[in-house]
């Protein structure tokens, strides 16, 4: 009985077969060995899997008053002393003028002195303006607003709160966590949240563990914002002999080799080589050449049996879309040979 042609059975690749590989002048990869010498220069290569970083904007307070915008619903009450008046009936003090629509051109109608332009003002100064203009009537006319906000002041949430739906604004100062709050909060069963903020079809996004620990980051609301809070999807694959083989999504914003090793339970004492951990990682054709990638796909060496090499893998970001690969220990390999001859001479012996 013999042992020839037999496949032997190995988990993970040896890092000297990836290595020599990159070497053949038509591979279709490069290696990059990653040490603190050369830290700085991958890290100003291009971020792949996502953009890099939470794009968010600055706080900023507005008037507490709400401001009208097109679309907003007005009631006046109109007060007039004067015994001839024209807005009041014989015997009466006050009138109401119902469902005043600000127009799309941010008029109102208002009997009597025609349209008014009240979009962008304040309750406050549009009940002023109107006052003003009925002033051109009958001088003793006073006003009371009223206003029944329209979609320019509500903000609508989309998912990932308890209760979906849109919520007008209650002042021009409503910050998000606010409004978050009366939607019932951010499912406890999302991970690692995203808040995502759409406006004028510009879009931010921000953790929300970010968002609940900075109290600068808890922005003003604008009427027609939109608000979806997501799980973070980012994540890579774990490979090889490591203490698990799966796919491990993103906890937090920034990721190093370091901490992904720790995330997936390090390495396979038995197994693993501590001298060939690798990052496989692509990247988009545009970054290749220059003082970018030299080929898209690129293989990043680690070895962490060094200080150099722990220091380096401290600081080197796993990319969303990577996959972490421990290489199998050469004495492993040789292990591997030894017990399957022992087994097939065992078997020999039986046999005679």
């Amino acid at each position: 009985m013999a042992a020839a042609g037999c496949t032997l059975p190995r988990g993970a690749a040896l890092e000297a077969e990836i290595v020599n590989a990159s070497k053949d002048e038509v591979a279709a990869f490069a290696v990059e060995p990653v040490t603190r010498a050369n830290l700085a220069r991958l890290k100003s290569w291009p971020m792949t899997g996502w953009s890099g970083s939470y794009h968010w904007l600055e706080v900023q307070r507005g008037p507490l008053s709400n401001r009208l915008f097109p679309g907003d619903e007005l009631t006046l009450t109109i007060w007039d002393s004067d015994q001839n008046s024209l807005l009041i009936g014989p015997g009466q003090k006050q009138t109401q003028v119902t469902r005043l629509e600000v127009s799309a051109s941010g008029d109102v109608f208002v009997p009597y002195v025609g349209d008014i332009q009240v979009s962008g003002l304040s309750t406050t100064a549009a009940r002023q303006a109107i006052q003003d203009k009925l002033g051109m009537v009958t001088q003793s006319a006073q006003v009371q607003l009223q206003l029944q906000q329209g979609p320019g002041n509500t903000v609508d949430i989309v998912s990932g709160v308890g209760r979906p739906g849109s919520y007008p604004l209650a002042n021009r100062n409503a910050s998000l966590l606010s409004v978050l709050a009366q939607a019932g909060g951010i499912d406890k069963g999302l991970r690692h949240p995203i808040v995502r903020l759409i406006r004028a079809g510009k879009t931010y996004e921000i953790p929300a563990e970010a968002l609940l620990a900075d109290a600068s980051k808890n922005i003003i609301l604008r009427g027609r914002d939109q608000i979806v809070v997501v799980k973070d999807d980012r994540s890579f694959i774990a490979l090889g002999a490591t203490g698990s083989e799966r796919l491990v999504y993103f906890e937090q914003e920034e990721i190093t080799a370091l901490e992904a090793l720790s995330i997936i339970g390090g390495l396979n004492d038995g197994r693993a080589n501590p001298q060939g951990v690798l990052i496989l990682r692509e990247y988009p054709d545009s970054a290749v050449g220059g003082t970018g990638p030299s080929k898209a796909e690129t293989i990043f060496t680690l070895d962490l049996t060094s200080a150099d090499g722990l220091f380096a893998a401290r600081n080197f970001l796993i990319h969303p879309d990577d996959t972490v690969l421990a290489t199998e220990s050469p004495v492993t390999s040789a292990q591997t040979v030894l017990g399957l001859m022992g087994r097939v001479l065992s078997i020999n012996r039986a046999l005679n």
